[in-house]
């Protein structure tokens, strides 16, 4: 009887513990499935307008849309993701993942039809253990073997593409493949971790991870959730490095590419495991990159490791996209104001200024002070026969050639969401139109050189909704109008929330007012803003295709673009109060912006001020020297005022956009 007791204790026991530890899994689960703020809306959905469809249309004409034909080294029906005997590398993949996003949203049947060669072809390729994709590698050069043949980054890539894939097409044979290749990678990493091969895919094992946790909302199959930690244990401890924050504050540390991709991986860890670390650890990784290495453009000098805040240092095309790409993954996830505004600096900024206008040439790296973009070895951590700033084909190396042509789609797919609260949202603004079964909103605005954005609903019937509108933190007071009629006055940095029911003809009218702001840079140094927009001094430029001085075989192509200065540059602006700041600087706006707005001839913006040349400031190395430290006393200046122009970051090819401050006389 006692033995009876005593079982029936420890039974009791033991029941009492399974239940908590039920309870326990059960928040657990609550907790880890809970739904994101902000949901992607299907490929397709969203379609440009205005100045936004005419960079997609160039990009259509230029090297995104004829790629195969400008690179056939890579790009051609050798390539390992054809089947064939050429590169089996990130090249081919980098190409897709920005030319299918940029059909569907275009709806363009001739560039539907380029991508799927390479859909078929990798769905077609998986083995009977899950693996998909090339099976030798053979390297860019065709025919040279080499023995890391499944190595699990350039899968990474594809399977962002097969994502997008499946997001416009809901062709079924994805989720097949995904599931069967995680399986396959749940049951090799432990033996052949993500550095097996190379080191590239465990600096930037979060895009595998956000794939997992993708396809796990559709499929709930539990192998994900393991297989999910897995990676996450055998990718880089961004999470740590951010939060000891020693990394950041080292050049050299890390590589600018994989700091871009690797910085979202905390926050997309966040989705299952709802710890204030990784939000923390992504917040402060942000902010010491801006205090270390960043520049007045919205990125940092990495060129290729990470390199300081220099103005002259380089900042990489891929780093520009990358982090977009990151940016856009993390604002669907927290819905914090601060991310969409640095999307927007990016986007508005660096990106446009990296390519040329018929988008068929780009520069490895870009400097916020560019004043010569030229054939010569440059203060670079990395150089590539001293062609990285100029724009070509193939300057640099080539991986921004592959990879450059991601920005722009995504950055469309990304301004509406689909909101946790059965609603829309428009978290980043640019002329749009976005179609869901119950309402299509036009978005019409030359936002960012305009301060008013309106939306106009359609919709068959009266529909209830939540409408959510981002109020960027640079906005002191915008105002919200709805039929004409003031609903809200909202400061900055917070997301709106109108709660109605909509009808066909109903209009929302955002005004955000921008006013001239300054940040504070390295030396001292100021950048002029407005709104989302940098600032840049405008030079005359001199632009010239040149042949590849270098010897065959090297970087840069056959020929590339050279620019140089035809005005000025050496100038530093004079002292003025932040409070004083719209009367030393005066905004010139046209009332229209061209289709294309992004370089000096169709620039729709400008802003005049004084300022005096600084005698002692002259070229080194064919880049602006040293930079003088702002508010020294008794400056060495020009006694003369001169009137200077600024006009936005992006329509510039050659620019300072951090400059000296000189004290007033």
């Amino acid at each position: 009887m006692m033995q009876i007791d005593y079982l029936f204790i420890f039974y009791r026991i033991n029941l009492t513990r399974m239940r908590s530890l039920f309870l326990l899994f059960l928040v657990c689960a609550l907790q880890t499935s809970a739904q994101n703020p902000y949901k992607e809306l299907p490929l397709g959905a969203i379609k440009a307008d205005g100045w936004l469809k005419e960079m997609l249309v160039r990009q259509k004409t230029g090297s995104t849309g004829n790629l195969d034909k400008l690179y056939p080294l890579v790009m051609n029906n050798r390539n390992g993701w054809l089947g064939g005997d050429g590169d089996q590398w990130e090249r081919g993949p980098y190409w897709i993942d920005g030319l299918l996003p940029l059909a569907y949203i275009l709806d363009d049947k001739a560039l539907i039809a380029k991508t799927k060669p390479w859909i078929e072809w990798t769905i077609n390729s998986q083995q009977p253990d899950g693996y998909f994709g090339p099976s030798k590698d053979y390297g860019p050069e065709p025919g040279v073997q080499r023995d890391n043949s499944r190595d699990w980054w350039p899968k990474m890539v594809m399977l962002k593409v097969l994502k997008q894939y499946y997001s416009a097409t809901q062709d079924q044979r994805v989720i097949k493949l995904m599931t069967n290749y995680f399986r396959y990678q749940l049951k090799e990493l432990p033996n052949n971790p993500l550095d097996k091969w190379t080191f590239w895919a465990r600096y930037r094992g979060g895009d595998n991870l956000m794939v997992v946790y993708w396809l796990y909302d559709i499929t709930k199959e539990p192998f994900l959730l393991e297989l999910g930690e897995l990676i996450h244990k055998q990718t880089f401890d961004y999470t740590t490095a951010f939060l000891e924050r020693n990394m950041l504050a080292t050049n050299g540390s890390i590589h600018c590419v994989n700091l871009a991709q690797g910085i979202k991986e905390p926050i997309i860890y966040y989705q299952r495991h709802k710890e204030q670390k990784y939000l923390d650890a992504v917040r402060t990784g942000f902010a010491d990159i801006r205090k270390f290495n960043g520049l007045a453009h919205g990125l940092y000098g990495g060129d290729e490791a990470l390199h300081g805040n220099n103005p002259t240092q380089g900042s990489e095309f891929c780093s520009a996209v990358e982090m977009m790409f990151s940016l856009e993954s993390i604002l669907e996830i927290t819905g914090q104001v601060s991310y969409a505004d640095h999307l927007e600096k990016i986007a508005f900024n660096a990106l446009p200024a990296q390519a040329t206008d018929d988008f068929m040439y780009r520069q490895y790296f870009q400097q916020a002070n560019q004043v010569m973009a030229t054939t010569k070895m440059r203060n670079f951590d990395t150089n590539h026969d001293g062609t990285d700033v100029c724009y070509g084909l193939l300057t640099g190396y080539p991986c921004c050639t592959a990879n450059m042509h991601q920005g722009w789609p995504k950055f469309t797919q990304n301004l509406w969401y689909a909101t946790a609260d059965g609603g829309l949202a428009a978290l980043v603004y640019s002329p749009s139109e976005v179609k869901t079964k119950e309402v299509t909103i036009k978005e019409e605005t030359n936002y960012p050189f305009s301060e008013d954005i309106k939306f106009t609903f359609s919709a068959v019937k009266k529909s209830k909704f939540p409408f959510h509108l981002r109020v960027p933190a640079w906005c002191k007071n915008a105002t919200i109008k709805i039929n004409g009629q003031t609903w809200k006055q909202s400061e900055g940095n917070q997301v709106v929330k109108i709660d109605r029911e909509w009808k066909s003809g109903d209009v929302v009218e955002l005004h955000l007012p921008m006013h001239i702001f300054r940040n504070t840079w390295q030396e001292n140094s100021v950048s002029i803003e407005r709104g989302p927009l940098t600032y840049g001094l405008k030079i005359g430029e001199e632009m010239k295709m040149v042949k590849n001085p270098n010897p065959p075989g090297s970087y840069g192509g056959e020929e590339f673009y050279e620019v140089r200065p035809t005005t000025p540059w050496n100038y530093g602006l004079i002292q003025t109060g932040r409070d004083k700041m719209e009367d030393h600087y005066k905004v010139s706006q046209s009332n229209a912006v061209n289709k294309y707005p992004w370089n000096l001839e169709n620039a729709p913006i400008s802003i005049k001020t004084k300022a005096r040349r600084i005698p002692s400031w002259q070229l080194y190395n064919e880049m602006a020297g040293p930079l003088p430290y702002s508010m020294t006393y008794r400056f060495e200046s020009a006694k003369e005022e001169e009137e200077i122009t600024l006009v936005p970051y992006g329509c510039t090819n050659l620019r300072i956009s951090q400059f000296p401050v000189l004290n007033k006389r």
